[in-house]
């Protein structure tokens, strides 16, 4: 099944119209009237061209059928539905975990990925055991997929490392803090696998507003020229921060891909099935030697950008419900209680296991060391500077005062 989703915004008029509105009242007539005609031509000729959204779990949990991608989920069991519930369940509670920690003063700073669990872990199931993954940093059910321990992702967000688990032991790159570098390591690792000979694929994860990098348009072109063995998964989570989607692209953003020469194909991300079963078609491509692929899962950013953002600035409410009627983990529930696939007594097991979840994270991040605070002093220069000395003497009277309160004084 699919379903229409607009992604551009209207038209700009154009400067004709503009000029337009000079002169004669006959002249201007006329020319708004042409400016209209072309602006209500393009519009219809965008409605027409409104781009396909797959969708094999309706936001009410019925399925429906796609002839091109059902195959990839055909097999599933009820088994494997229950077990991608419990992966969003699960990812959900460590994310909102993480999010009170960094409230409490434990974690310097997280990013949730609230409302993108299905895109996550419908993409993350479809990877095999020898594909490679290229994460930004949100992708923290990507990494409970590949086998991650949830608490090696907080040590970067406490200060205390700089990823906290061994790449190579899961075939999960270290979170990537620069917006879309990332598509270029993934890039060039798929080069070398191709020419390995290798039968592995490998995916790289970004957002919308990475889109507009041009670390991702230089991958787009290498990726294609070599027919590199990589799908480029963009979370659409309608949001660059502050920036909506029409402030990144003219056109939705799968259609970039047919530019470079290669597929694109937009799957409703809060949909775990599709997203299961597209990455899983994505990701045979690249094994088979047919080359990229770009997937855009139509997601959406329930919370902040991060926890020192304030979305409440820059969007309305009446957006959020509009998506929370979306869910992704409600969506699955639905299907799997109107399908007989689960019943009360799994829910409540998983909710144990849920709380049980969370503290485990809870201690493990209290018992993490502090970060040393002086460290962002070292290394910025070979033989130092008088003027970081200077404002290292300074931080180290502002920490003093602290000290003096803890001490009672």
């Amino acid at each position: 099944m699919t379903v229409d989703s607009s992604a551009a915004s209207e038209p700009r008029r154009s400067a004709a119209g503009k000029a337009g509105t000079t002169g004669s009242k006959t002249g201007t007539k006329r020319t708004t009237s042409r400016t209209t005609t072309r602006t209500t031509a393009r519009t219809t000729s965008k409605k027409s061209a409104d781009p396909e959204l797959v969708q094999l779990l309706t936001p009410e949990g019925k399925r429906v059928k796609n002839a091109e991608y059902d195959a990839y989920v055909a097999g599933i069991t009820p088994e494997e539905l229950r077990g991608l519930y419990r992966d969003m369940v699960l990812t959900r509670r460590f994310d909102a975990e993480a999010t009170a920690l960094q409230r409490q003063g434990e974690l310097g700073l997280w990013a949730s990925l609230l409302g993108q669990e299905a895109a996550q872990i419908g993409s993350g199931r479809a990877t095999r055991e020898d594909d490679y993954v290229f994460p930004t940093y949100r992708e923290h059910g990507v990494a409970w997929c590949r086998g991650v321990d949830p608490t090696n992702l907080l040590g970067m967000f406490r200060g205390v490392n700089h990823g906290g688990w061994d790449p190579n032991s899961n075939n999960f790159h270290l979170y990537t803090i620069v917006i879309g570098s990332q598509t270029l390591h993934a890039t060039g690792y798929a080069m070398g696998v191709a020419k390995d000979g290798a039968d592995s694929a490998v995916i790289a994860y970004f957002g919308d507003g990475a889109s507009s990098q041009g670390d991702v348009a230089e991958s787009f072109t290498f990726s294609a020229v070599y027919n590199a063995p990589v799908v480029f998964f963009c979370q659409n989570n309608q949001w660059a921060i502050s920036e909506p989607t029409e402030k990144q692209t003219r056109v939705p953003l799968y259609q970039r891909a047919q530019g470079f020469g290669f597929p694109g194909v937009r799957v409703d991300g809060n949909d775990v099935l599709a997203c299961l079963a597209v990455t899983k078609w994505a990701l045979e491509r690249a094994r088979s030697g047919e080359g990229p692929t770009l997937v855009e899962a139509y997601t959406y950013r329930m919370g902040a950008h991060t926890t020192s953002d304030d979305p409440t600035r820059y969007r309305g409410d009446e957006e959020r419900l509009a998506w929370e009627a979306k869910d992704p983990i409600l969506r699955l529930r639905r299907y799997l209680e109107a399908s007989n696939h689960a019943d009360e007594g799994f829910f409540a097991e998983l909710e144990i296991e849920s709380e049980a979840l969370g503290r485990r994270v809870r201690e493990a991040v209290r018992a993490m060391p502090d970060p040393d605070n002086f460290a962002i002093f070292e290394n910025v220069y070979a033989d130092g500077h008088a003027l970081v000395d200077e404002e290292r003497a300074q931080f180290a009277a502002y920490q003093a005062t602290f000290a003096d309160v803890e001490g009672g004084n």
